[in-house]
Formats: C-alpha cells, sequence, structure tokens
C-alpha cells in the first residue's frame, strides 16, 4: 500500500484479518515440540503461505532480501543462491511478477518441510514403539526381579530350615552318643553285678556242699521217709490196672482211684515211655515224704521198683476240672474261691521256705491244684521242683539251670529265656492262676484282656459269669494284686510273703464275714469251714467239729439235770 508520500509501506500479515501475535504463535497443528529445535517455517515466514493477500509480495526499504536468503539457507533452501540476489528495492516488481516468484522459489521449501514432517512422524513412531517396547522390557524385568527377589526368599528360608534340621539332628545324635555312652555304663555295670552274683552262687554252692557233708543231706534217697509198697499190693487194689478205676491220665502216667488199708488213695503209675518220668517220680519221693504241710497234697506211700506214687484221695479232683465245671461240677463260691487262693498261696510259701534249701515247684497251675471233699486245695505234683541254695536265694535271687521245665503259659518269661531260676519264678505262675480263680478263663492273654478290662472300666464283664454275687471292689483288688505277680519282669514282681499273702488273707477274711451258713451248688453242697492254717487235713476239722457238738451237748444236759 501507498502513502501519501508515494512510498511503499508493508502491511504487518500478524495483524491482518484481526489476528495477534500471540494467537499466531501456537497454532493448533504446531508440531514444533518434536523438532530438533529449529524454528518453523510457517512462523517465521507466514506471509509466505498467506492466500489471503492475493499473492503478493510486499516489501519495506529496510527488508534486506539477503537476510532472508541467510534465514532460507539455514532451513535448508540450497536451490537459491542468495549471494547473487540485489537489494529489493533496487528490483521493483509488480504483483503478478512477485507471485510468479514466490511460487518458482517457495515451491521447493514446502517439500522439505513435508519431507521433515514426515521424518519427524516417523521418528515418533519409532520412538514411541522404543518407548513401548523399553516399558515391556522394564515390566518384564521387574516381574524377573520379583520372582529373584522369592526365589532367594524361598532360598533363605530353606537354608534356615535346614539349618534348623541339622541343629535338631546334631542334638539327636548328642542325645543318641549320651544314651549310647549311658548304655555301655550301664551295661558295664551289670556285667560286674553278673560277675558278683556268679562269685556268691559259686561260694553259696561250695558252702551248700559243706553242709551237706557235714550234716547229711535231708534230701537224700536214702533218708526218705514213706511206705513202701510191694506191686502185688498195688496190683490187687487197683484190679491189675482196671479202666473202671482209672480216675484221670496226665503227662506222667495215668491215675487210679483205690483203697489201700482200708482208706481210699489216688495211686499215679509211671508210664513205661516216660522219657523224664523216673527222675521226676524220684523227685517227687524225695521232696513229699520229708515235708508236711495242710496246703500240700500228703504222699503215703510207693512202689519205686515200678514207678508208683500213693496219695491221700482228693475228691473233688482238681482246680482246673471245678473252674472249668467237667463233669457237671458246680461252680464254685466267691467265698471259696478266695478261700482256695490264699490256701494255695500257703502251701507255695511253705515250699520257698523249707529248710535248708528253698523249694522251687516250677509247675504250679489249676490242674496241679487237688481238691479234698470239703474243698481244702493242697498243692500236688512237685516232680519238677528244685532245690535252690539258701543263699543263692536269699542274696542271688536266681538259680541257673541248663534246661527249662513248666506248662506254657505259666511258665516265668525270664526263666524261659534265661534259664535262671528263682522262688519268684512260681510267683508268675500264681498270679496266671489267681485271674483264672475269678474269670474262669484260658490262660493264653489272659493279663491282656484283665489289663485291657480294668483300663476301660468294664472288668465287670471278665468275671466268671456263673457267679452273680461277685463283690466288685474286692474281686478288683484281687485281679489287681495277680497282675502284679504276673508282670514280665522278676524285679516288678512282690513279695510273697510280705506283700501277696496279706492281701489275699484278708480277702480272705471278708468271704468268711460274708459266708452264709451253707452253700449249695447243684447237688452238691459247700459246707462251711475255718480258714485256720494249723488244719492238717479234713479229718482234723471233723473231729474239732464233733468234740464241739458233744461239748455243746453235755453242757445242755448239765443244765437239764440242774
Amino acid at each position: 500500500m501507498e502513502n501519501i508520500y508515494g512510498i511503499w509501506k508493508c502491511r504487518s500479515p500478524f495483524t491482518r484479518a484481526g489476528r495477534s501475535y500471540e494467537s499466531s504463535l501456537a497454532p493448533d497443528s504446531d508440531i514444533s515440540f518434536v523438532s530438533n529445535g529449529r524454528p518453523s517455517v510457517d512462523r517465521m515466514f507466514p506471509s509466505l503461505y498467506d492466500d489471503n493477500d492475493g499473492g503478493r509480495l510486499s516489501y519495506t526499504a529496510d527488508f534486506d532480501l539477503r537476510n532472508f536468503g541467510s534465514t532460507m539457507s539455514g532451513g535448508g533452501l540450497k536451490s537459491i543462491d542468495m549471494a547473487s540476489l540485489t537489494p529489493m528495492r533496487d528490483f521493483p516488481f509488480t504483483s503478478q511478477s512477485n507471485g510468479s516468484m514466490s511460487s518458482l522459489r517457495l515451491s521447493d521449501p514446502s517439500d522439505d518441510v513435508e519431507a521433515e514432517m514426515r521424518r519427524l512422524k516417523l521418528e515418533l513412531k519409532q520412538t514411541m514403539e522404543m518407548y513401548s517396547t523399553a516399558c515391556k522390557e522394564a515390566l518384564t524385568a521387574n516381574q524377573k526381579a520379583m520372582e529373584l527377589q522369592r526365589w532367594k526368599m524361598e532360598e533363605q528360608k530353606k537354608m534356615e530350615e535346614a539349618r534348623i534340621a541339622e541343629e535338631t539332628a546334631l542334638g539327636l545324635v548328642e542325645m543318641e552318643k549320651e544314651k549310647c555312652r549311658a548304655a555301655l555304663k550301664a551295661a558295664e555295670q551289670s556285667q560286674r553285678i553278673v560277675e558278683l552274683e556268679s562269685q556268691k552262687r559259686m561260694n553259696a554252692e561250695a558252702k551248700a556242699e559243706t553242709e551237706r557233708k557235714k550234716g547229711g543231706d535231708s534230701f537224700a534217697p536214702g533218708s526218705a521217709r514213706y511206705r513202701r509198697y510191694t506191686i502185688e499190693e498195688i496190683e490187687e487194689a487197683t484190679k491189675c490196672f482196671s479202666d473202671t478205676l482209672k480216675i484221670g491220665e496226665g503227662g506222667y502216667g495215668p491215675v487210679y482211684r483205690t483203697e489201700l488199708d482200708h482208706t481210699p488213695v489216688a495211686i499215679k503209675v509211671l508210664k513205661p515211655d516216660a522219657v523224664q518220668g523216673r527222675a521226676q517220680f524220684q523227685q517227687e519221693v524225695e521232696v513229699l515224704s520229708c515235708i508236711r504241710h495242710p496246703n500240700m497234697v500228703l504222699l503215703l506211700g510207693a512202689c519205686p521198683e515200678y514207678g508208683c506214687l500213693v496219695y491221700e484221695y482228693m475228691a473233688n479232683g482238681s482246680l482246673d476240672d471245678c473252674l472249668f465245671r467237667r463233669g457237671k461240677s458246680p461252680p464254685l463260691p466267691w467265698q471259696l474261691r478266695f478261700q482256695i487262693a490264699a490256701e494255695i498261696a500257703t502251701g507255695l510259701l511253705f515250699l520257698h521256705q523249707t529248710k535248708p534249701e528253698p523249694l522251687v515247684h516250677r509247675d504250679l497251675k489249676p490242674g496241679n491244684i487237688l481238691l479234698d471233699r470239703n474243698y481244702v486245695s493242697k498243692i500236688s505234683d512237685v516232680g519238677l521242683a528244685r532245690l535252690v541254695p539258701p543263699s543263692v536265694a536269699d542274696t542271688v535271687t536266681q538259680y541257673r539251670m541248663t534246661s527249662t521245665a513248666g506248662t506254657f503259659c505259666y511258665i516265668d518269661p525270664e526263666y524261659q529265656q534265661t534259664g535262671m531260676l528263682g522262688i519268684k519264678s512260681d510267683i508268675y505262675s500264681l498270679g496266671i492262676m489267681l485271674l483264672q480263680l475269678v474269670t474262669a478263663k484260658p490262660p493264653m492273654g489272659l493279663t491282656h484282656h484283665v489289663a485291657r478290662s480294668i483300663e476301660n472300666g468294664t472288668f465287670a464283664e471278665m468275671l466268671d459269669p456263673a457267679i452273680d454275687d461277685w463283690p466288685l471292689e474286692q474281686a478288683l483288688h484281687f485281679a489287681k494284686l495277680s497282675l502284679q505277680c504276673a508282670e514280665m519282669r522278676r524285679k516288678d514282681r512282690p513279695d510273697l510273703g510280705k506283700v501277696v499273702l496279706p492281701e489275699i488273707n484278708k480277702l480272705r477274711a471278708f468271704a468268711e464275714q460274708n459266708m452264709p451258713v451253707f452253700m449249695y451248688g447243684g447237688t452238691t453242697g459247700f459246707a462251711t469251714r475255718t480258714s485256720n492254717a494249723s488244719m492238717y487235713s479234713s479229718s482234723t476239722h471233723q473231729v474239732s467239729h464233733s468234740l464241739l457238738i458233744n461239748h455243746l451237748t453235755l453242757l445242755f444236759l448239765f443244765f437239764l439235770v440242774r
């Protein structure tokens, strides 16, 4: 636009059409934030791309084309030789020529700008892809780091557990070493004790042998005191061993019931094929001919040449027959069972206290307990009994035998395993037999069943069901005492004279207090009887009872006369 002075004055494109400079600096399509720091061409020369100007270029006199060229050359327009250009005021152009010139010379920069934009967009896309890849890799690395951290913690935990387990194992090893040392020490002490006991036993045997030589052996065959019967007398009494007189048979041989010298007797005859029968026969003759006790079966005589033993007749057979009611025998009342237990313990204590040497029965069982017609119990069958030196019985408490003997389920486990015989070997057999007295059950596993029933509170079910008036408290005390006698280890069994017999005597006294005047069972009556241990036989009891009746009768007549 020409002013009044004829001078061309260039209008500012930044204020055209009501636009201000500030608003044109930041259009919406501005992508200069992704450029390499160079200013945008649009912002540098907005008049070059202004279509509203009619394609005319206007310049002021102060505009230097060289500066323009230098600026464009910085933007990459290499095709324009800016040095050859003269100032624009020296070359006036028309608007048409100006428009053609601008289109000619600015066509190349726009292509370069578009190419630059495409390049920048491509770089931006690649940068975004690289950023996305880096994010993914960072996430993966983070996950791996977390896994490594978790694995590290698990490994530390495992190492800690392994350390604790190692310390525990070392502690256990140390404990086992300590136990091993203690066991070795105990074994050495036991070995010394065994050696001392062996020495004591040898000294005791030597002392016993000296005493025998000085005073004579009271159980020697020559000193046996019994009546000798001839074989003819035995054959006549048994009617040549008639089967009609046979009342039983055991491992030793048959038993016959007959009479000799007008006295009921039982004759036991040794079987011809009995291997150890001869030794047992000799042992029984030697023992029974030298001892007398109301609870030991009485040996009346023998025929040693043919192996015949003559005993007093026991009308009610064995305790085994009565407990299991063989031959339709009535059940034994509980009062009578307590009395029988006390009598067996009394007879056994007598054997253990024989002088000068204690006797161990070795085969105590219900089959070897016989009952007379008043149900007084007596120990029989002492053929397996063994003499133990007194010093051995008192100090060593055991005596080694070369072979064990007895009946299965009644024999002492320690004696069976080690061959060490002692007076407490009979206590085990007594315990089993006492349990059978109250349960009437076989001996196999009896201690286990009774102990379990006591633990479970069902002991009443173990008692003999044939008796319906059991005193449960006393029967339970009796069973516990029996279990103590049947302990597996010998040292755990109570003493017969100091513990077992006093307790059983208390139970016998309780039974006598509750004894009815007459007890009947089936067709056989159980008459009352005293438990005085000084009675040596049932005949003595009958005589005392008769004398008492006669005395009362005389007193009654005396008062009548007065």
